[in-house]
């Protein structure tokens, strides 16, 4: 099995498990050359660094263009093209807009991946945008979620790889509050009717049982952490994972 994880630009590298594969976030109000700064650092410690790019926090076609300039010269060869914060900055909406640009050319393109839809966009867009993505996408990464059958039915409409989205080993009430700010409402349910005793909620959910469901289906599992490192590298350890 293939891991790997998201970390912020400000994350201390010192901190990370031996993954090869490291994703770094450019969340809303973010300067996207701290992203490439720590995406090169990245490089420069013997990772695989994936910078986000989100379309709508990009201002103009000549931050783009500085934005992946930094990365390539820094020796960055793979990205992950995203739609990103709710309203555009600047004149690109969706991701498939930073896709036709041709800027991305001889990188690793990662699409997002949405199995249980996204409250920004309906059910039919989401799917004719995913099929509008597919021809310049490498592989796809998922939001994260706890149904095991809605990843299994996702993966099986796909024809590349699927990276599915997990979390580290967070509490169940920790996972229900932040379903409910990405609103995961088929996660939020599956959790609250799996885990309704409240001993169970305290109790930090391991993610092998996810994985144990779905590792006949993928090899490629992404980590959100939530700020959660410190917990997911000892369960990496743990595990045998690095």
């Amino acid at each position: 099995m293939n891991f790997s994880l998201e970390i912020s630009p400000k994350t201390d590298l010192e901190t990370l498990p031996p993954l090869k594969d490291v994703y770094i976030t450019m969340l809303p109000g973010g300067d996207y050359k701290d992203t490439a700064k720590q995406a090169v650092n990245l490089v420069k410690s013997g990772y695989n660094p994936i910078p986000h790019f989100p379309a709508r926090s990009i201002e103009s076609e000549t931050q783009l263009k500085d934005y992946i300039s930094i990365c390539k010269d820094g020796g960055v060869k793979q990205a992950l093209i995203i739609g990103g914060s709710r309203e555009p900055i600047g004149k690109f909406d969706s991701s498939i807009q930073l896709l036709e640009t041709g800027y991305f050319e001889k990188m690793k393109i990662g699409i997002a991946g949405h199995p249980e839809g996204s409250p920004d966009i309906s059910d039919s867009k989401l799917e004719k945008a995913m099929e509008d993505k597919k021809p310049y996408a490498d592989y796809i990464v998922t939001q994260w979620l706890m149904d095991p059958q809605l990843i299994i039915d996702f993966i099986s409409k796909q024809s590349v790889p699927v990276h599915v989205g997990i979390t580290g080993p967070l509490k169940i009430t920790s996972l229900i509050k932040f379903a409910n700010i990405v609103g995961a409402k088929n996660s939020i349910n599956f959790l609250k009717s799996n885990f309704s005793k409240a001993l169970d909620l305290m109790k930090p959910k391991d993610p092998n049982e996810l994985i144990g469901k779905l590792k006949m289906h993928t090899d490629f599992f992404h980590i959100y952490t939530f700020g959660g490192l410190k917990e997911t590298n000892k369960w990496l350890e743990e595990n045998k994972y690095v």
